[in-house]
C-alpha cells in the first residue's frame, strides 16, 4: 500500500513537509513517534498516533517508537496552559515499561527486515552535561526560531519556564541523534507537535546537512473541541485498572453518527471497501448502531482482548435489557463493578442478611434506610412492581430475603426504572 493514499482517505493528515510522499515511493523508510511516559498508561489521544506507525508497517515500512525518558522528565509545553508536575526517576521507569507492552499489542516487533524498534532518549540524553548540551544542540537553533513557535507563544503571555522552553531542543536532538545512527528520516505525531519536529529537521539540517521530513495527524477531541491529554482530566485510558474494557467499549459504541466514520477510519485497519459498505448499512437502519458496533468491537479486541470484547458486550446486554440473575452472574467481577462504578454501594454484614427475617426489613432496616427509609414505602413500591434484585422483579413483600449472591457477595437492587444500589454483603 502507498502510506500517504492510505492516511488521505482515512482523513490522518494534517500537515506534511514537502518532498515526504516523495521519499516514502522511493524507499523503505524509518520514521519514529515519541511518546512521553508522563502516565501509566496512554490513552486514546496518543492510539490515534499509535495508528500512524502501525499504518506504517503495514505499508512495508520500519517503525521507530521512542520512549522519553530523558524529555519525559522536562514536560511539553505543546497544547498546555500551564506547567506540568514533573514526575521522578522510578515513576518515569515504571511508566515506561508499562507503555512498552502496550505498544507491543499494535506493532511487530519481529518481522524481519520491517520490525518495529523502540528506544528511550534517555540512554543517550543520561551522560550529556550542560555545558555538553549547549554546544553540541544549544547553538545550531537560535531564541528567536523557537519563540517563533506557537506552542511557546503562546505560553509566553501566562508564563514559561526555561525547563519547558528547552523542551523542542531536547525534541530535535532525539531526531538528529536517530537520523546519525539510525537513518531514520521522518518523525510523525500529532498536529500539536508540529513545531517540535520541525526543529528537529530544521536541526538536521543545519547540524548535519541533512533532510529530513515531518508528518502530523489531527489530535482527537473531546465534545468541546477540547484536547483529550494526560492533565486534562476525562480521558479514556488503554490500561484497563485505569479505563475498564467495558467503559472502553462503551465509549466508542456511543460515540455520535456524525463522528463515527471518522473515528472508524482513524482507529481501525478495516479497508476502504468494508467501511464503505458498513456505512451504507448505518444509514439504511442508523437505529441499529452498526458503524459504532463495528468500531467499538475492532479496538476493544485490539486493545484489550477477544473476551474482555465477550464480556462488555455480555455485560451490556444484561444491563440494558432483561436478564436472569444466572446471566447476571456469569460477569466477572471485575466487569460487574465496573458496570456500575458510580452507583450506591451499601455493605451488610452477613449475619444482618441472614437475619433479616423478611423482605420488608431487608429493604428499610437492613440495608441502613439508605434504599427505602420505612417499612411502608418499601411496601408501596414493592406492590407497584417497582423493585427487582438481580434484575429479577419483585412481587411478593412475605418473601424472606434469601436471593442469590453475584459472586458470592453481591445482590443488585433496582428501585424504579433509573436507581441502582450495589449491596455487599461482608463477613461477619
Amino acid at each position: 500500500m502507498n502510506f500517504i493514499e492510505e492516511l488521505k482517505w482515512r482523513g490522518m493528515i494534517h500537515d506534511m513537509m514537502p518532498g515526504t510522499e516523495e521519499q516514502l515511493a522511493k524507499e523503505m523508510t524509518a520514521a519514529y513517534i515519541g511518546f512521553d511516559p508522563t502516565a501509566a498508561s496512554l490513552h486514546i489521544g496518543n492510539l490515534a498516533t499509535i495508528m500512524l506507525l502501525t499504518n506504517y508497517q503495514a505499508c512495508g515500512h520500519k517503525p521507530y517508537a521512542l520512549v522519553g525518558g530523558a524529555t519525559g522528565m522536562i514536560g511539553d509545553p505543546s497544547g498546555k496552559s500551564e506547567e506540568r508536575n514533573l514526575l521522578d526517576e522510578e515513576a518515569l521507569r515504571h511508566n515506561q515499561d508499562c507503555i512498552r507492552k502496550q505498544l507491543e499489542k499494535f506493532l511487530d516487533f519481529d518481522c524481519g527486515d520491517h520490525s518495529a524498534i523502540m528506544v528511550n532518549n534517555y540512554d543517550w540524553f543520561k551522560d550529556f552535561s550542560f555545558l555538553g548540551f549547549l554546544r553540541e544542540a544549544g547553538k545550531h537553533i537560535t531564541v528567536n526560531y523557537m519563540t517563533a513557535k506557537d506552542s511557546v507563544k503562546k505560553r509566553l503571555e501566562t508564563g514559561l519556564s526555561f525547563t519547558e522552553f528547552s523542551y523542542q531542543l531536547l525534541q530535535g536532538y532525539d531526531f538528529y541523534h536517530l537520523y546519525k545512527n539510525y537513518g531514520i528520516k521522518l518523525q510523525m505525531g500529532g498536529s500539536d507537535q508540529w513545531g517540535n519536529i520541525t526543529t528537529g529537521t530544521e536541526f538536521i539540517r543545519r547540524k548535519a546537512n541533512g533532510e529530513a521530513y515531518a508528518l502530523t495527524t489531527p489530535l482527537v477531541t473531546k465534545a468541546d473541541g477540547s484536547k483529550f491529554g494526560k492533565s486534562e482530566g476525562g480521558n479514556v485510558w488503554l490500561d484497563p485498572n485505569m479505563t475498564s474494557p467495558y467503559k472502553f467499549y462503551q465509549f466508542w459504541l456511543n460515540v455520535a453518527d456524525e463522528e463515527v466514520p471518522m473515528l472508524i477510519r482513524r482507529f481501525t485497519l478495516k479497508s476502504r471497501e468494508e467501511i464503505e459498505s458498513l456505512e451504507k448499512e448505518h444509514l439504511e437502519a442508523p437505529h441499529l448502531r452498526l458503524l459504532q458496533k463495528a468500531l467499538a468491537e475492532d479496538i476493544t479486541v485490539r486493545v484489550h482482548s477477544r473476551e474482555d470484547l465477550d464480556n462488555a458486550i455480555k455485560a451490556s446486554r444484561i444491563l440494558f435489557g432483561k436478564s436472569t440473575t444466572e446471566e447476571l452472574n456469569s460477569i466477572d467481577e471485575k466487569t460487574l463493578l465496573s458496570v456500575f462504578e458510580g452507583v450506591p454501594k451499601i455493605d451488610i454484614s452477613r449475619s444482618e442478611y441472614e437475619n433479616s427475617g423478611d423482605l420488608l426489613t431487608f429493604l428499610a432496616e437492613t440495608t441502613h434506610g439508605e434504599i427505602f427509609p420505612s417499612k411502608g414505602e418499601a411496601r408501596r413500591m414493592v406492590s407497584g412492581g417497582g423493585v427487582s434484585i438481580n434484575k429479577e422483579k419483585i412481587a411478593d413483600i412475605d418473601l424472606r430475603p434469601a436471593f442469590q449472591l453475584l459472586q458470592n457477595k453481591y445482590l443488585l437492587l433496582q428501585k424504579g426504572k433509573k436507581n441502582y444500589y450495589l449491596i455487599e454483603v461482608i463477613p461477619s
